[in-house]
């Protein structure tokens, strides 16, 4: 049996990531704390994965409403296990996002950087927020795990690995601040503010936590017999213990009225 994987942007294994996604966690919760929420709010959870931050988000929304979205089915179902059947679940990309009614707030951690298209994003979110509504989030930003990349890099091209990424697309959107703040702005945003956070990451199983977080896209092109094999020649050519170069981009927006 091979090790849990996700199985690329769209598809993931929401078991494996629920249970070693505390550096995520732990982000989500710091953008909590910026969150200024009032009562009887309805908010988005854009990319509430396997729903751990959303269920604190849910603490403190009393008398609102929240929707919470995600691209994989598994993730939602994970969700839905999680907190039950208060929330209205939707799966969607949320470059393509539609929604029956216009939401207070958008919350976002961990996901925009798996969207090439930040400027449909934006607009998108931009036409589910009521005017004056908020949109705060965190995501991977100008950097993010560039030595991480680079290893990948030096693996896909060997000779055993090659032949299965043709034609592969760029798989992450690490952007910096200020193009950010100009693609909100360009979107109908207002009061755009965004800045960048490093946040290493050393985690206590490198193989499991890369396999599933970092590496899915690529091991779900590989067949089962290459996969493991695959992540281990990348963690070969990271220092030990593996730390990851995470950098989050913050952003803080207020949809013009």
């Amino acid at each position: 049996m091979s090790e849990a994987i996700n199985t690329g942007p769209r598809e993931w294994d929401a078991d494996t990531y629920d249970a070693i996604s505390d550096p995520q966690f732990e982000w989500g919760m710091g953008v909590l704390e910026r969150l200024e929420l009032r009562d009887g709010e309805t908010v988005l959870d854009a990319g509430c994965g396997s729903g751990r931050v959303t269920a604190e988000l849910m603490k403190r929304i009393p008398g609102g409403r929240l929707v919470a979205v995600d691209g994989s089915e598994a993730m939602i179902a994970k969700a839905r296990e999680r907190l039950g059947e208060e929330p209205t679940y939707v799966v969607a990309d949320l470059s393509a996002l539609e929604l029956d009614e216009r939401v207070d707030l958008v919350f976002s951690t961990a996901t925009f950087h798996w969207i090439q298209d930040h400027d449909l994003l934006f607009r998108r979110l931009r036409a589910v927020l009521r005017p004056g509504g908020r949109l705060v989030a965190q995501c991977g930003g100008r950097g993010n795990v560039a030595k991480h990349a680079e290893a990948i890099v030096a693996v896909v091209t060997r000779p055993e690995f090659i032949s299965y990424f043709e034609g592969m697309e760029v798989m992450w959107n690490f952007a910096g601040p200020e193009e950010t703040e100009q693609r909100l702005r360009d979107a109908g945003f207002e009061e755009a503010r965004c800045w960048l956070e490093p946040k290493p990451v050393t985690p206590p199983d490198p193989l499991r936590f890369t396999m599933t977080v970092t590496l899915g896209p690529h091991l779900s092109r590989l067949p089962e017999e290459l996969r493991r094999p695959f992540a281990e020649a990348v963690l070969a050519l990271s220092p030990e213990p593996l730390t990851l170069d995470y950098v989050r981009l913050n952003i803080e927006a207020l949809s013009a009225e």
